[in-house]
């Protein structure tokens, strides 16, 4: 079906909303008590509706039933994300919230097959707008105070935990704050964008592979790094997937630091007492002692457990013939899942945090493909893991998310998994490890 043209959703008159609501009430009046109850919520909702309209970036029509793709707006109007836009992208199957304000992340995603949001349930309940999130403050751990999406980025100068960097280049650059500043920067030159596969010629006509929203943020700072992510985020249309391709660029005039790790993090209900996850690797070592006292159980999850410490493993992903890895987490059952693939030459770490604590206070999992672990700067940059980008020089990353939604699909990807492992397991390491983590040293 032809493209529509890029508009914004007329407002009904105060005359039309009048109209309709005394033609309700009317009805209203005139029904039995017992469907009223019903009536209410419906009339409620149709209401919602109205006075949430979203402004239509792009928009095309699937089909003749009145299914359609597109590209909105809308905006946060009240709370700590107060003024802050999200970006919808909608496939005519799943959406994606994405959140061009703080950093491109990803807010959550829904879909016809899944309860509830695709994310977790942060303590922090809602987007919160960069001009409230003071990175120094709690010790340089502030960045939590805004954490809560699904996919959230940590770099780019620097990600980990937050210290004084004895080595940076310059004083500027030596009072890192946790996972550095990306997630708590605008983008800018946000579009919608769309893909037409390899017909160009009947592109007035053809409805596109693929829809999605484009954007770049700037990291730069005067005597210090500039750096420039250009980031689209889409996904093809009526798939669970979302592909996320990033291009980070050094525009100074000499070479600077990179550290670049995807924050996926997971909740209900893929994430439950007996999940399991599922990634094919060479090597896999416990972070820090905490995390030593729980290898024997990493690839399980417990349900919400009080009293619970975090455990972070790190691996050494395998990859497919064509350079890719994927990490898969399963519900109990086997019957929905979520998977994440990414292009190990750019991205060559992989972590999985494990923070199965009670739900009021972020029962979450993330999977994280990274360019480093995510220790301190200064301990990465002494083993080789930190990214140096000449002026002019770019590095690009691919990330796909899948939501899987049938035991099929799942089994599906753990054999995938189970291919790109072969008959040599990974090789799992009881204590921390030398060149791993700081926890490791002098063992």
């Amino acid at each position: 079906m032809a493209k529509k043209s890029s508009k914004k959703q007329s407002p009904q008159s105060k005359e039309e909303i009048a109209a309709g609501i005394f033609a309700l009430t009317r009805q209203f009046e005139s029904m039995p008590d017992a469907e009223r109850e019903n009536f209410m919520a419906e009339m409620e909702a149709a209401m919602e509706s109205r006075l949430r309209q979203r402004d239509i970036l792009t928009e095309y029509e699937l089909d003749a039933h009145g299914g359609r793709a597109a590209v909105t707006r809308d905006f946060i109007d009240q709370g700590p994300g107060r003024g802050l836009d999200v970006v919808y992208i909608e496939n005519g199957l799943m959406e994606i919230a994405v959140l061009p304000g703080r950093g491109m992340g990803i807010w959550n995603a829904r879909h016809p097959d899944i309860d509830g949001t695709i994310g977790w349930n942060s303590p922090v309940r809602q987007p919160v707008h960069p001009a409230l999130v003071n990175l120094e403050s709690r010790n340089g751990l502030g960045w939590l105070e805004g954490f809560n999406e699904l996919v959230c980025r940590c770099g780019l100068a620097s990600n980990g935990p937050p210290g004084t960097d004895p080595d940076a280049k310059s004083p500027i650059e030596s009072a890192l704050t946790l996972h550095g500043r990306i997630a708590n920067l605008p983008a800018v030159d946000v579009e919608p964008v769309a893909s037409y596969g390899l017909k160009p010629k009947s592109r007035k006509a053809q409805v596109p592979e693929g829809i999605g929203v484009e954007g770049t943020v700037h990291e730069c700072l005067l005597f210090g790094p500039q750096l420039r992510m250009s980031s689209r985020i889409s996904s093809p249309i009526l798939s669970g997937d979302i592909v996320i391709e990033d291009t980070v660029e050094n525009t100074g005039s000499t070479a600077t630091e990179l550290q670049l790790l995807y924050h996926i993090n997971v909740g209900r209900p893929f994430l439950e007492a007996g999940s399991t996850l599922h990634v094919p690797a060479a090597t896999i070592v416990p972070r820090d002692p905490r995390a030593a006292e729980g290898i024997d159980t990493w690839s399980t999850y417990l349900g919400p457990t009080p009293g619970y410490t975090e455990e972070g493993f790190y691996f050494e992903p395998k990859a497919d013939s064509e350079g890719y890895s994927v990490a898969l987490l399963s519900n109990a059952a086997g019957d929905q899942g979520f998977a994440v693939r990414f292009a190990v030459d750019n991205l060559p770490r992989f972590i999985q945090w494990k923070c199965t604590q009670p739900e009021a206070d972020g029962y979450v999992t993330g999977l994280e493909p990274a360019t480093n672990y995510p220790n301190f700067k200064a301990y990465e940059r002494q083993q080789g893991r930190v990214v140096t980008l000449n002026p002019g020089e770019s590095y690009s990353t691919l990330v796909v998310l899948s939501v899987l939604t049938t035991k099929a699909e799942v089994e599906g990807v753990r054999q995938e998994i189970a291919a790109i492992q072969g008959d040599q397991p990974p090789v799992i390491h009881r204590t921390p490890q030398p060149g791993w983590s700081p926890a490791g040293e002098g063992k």
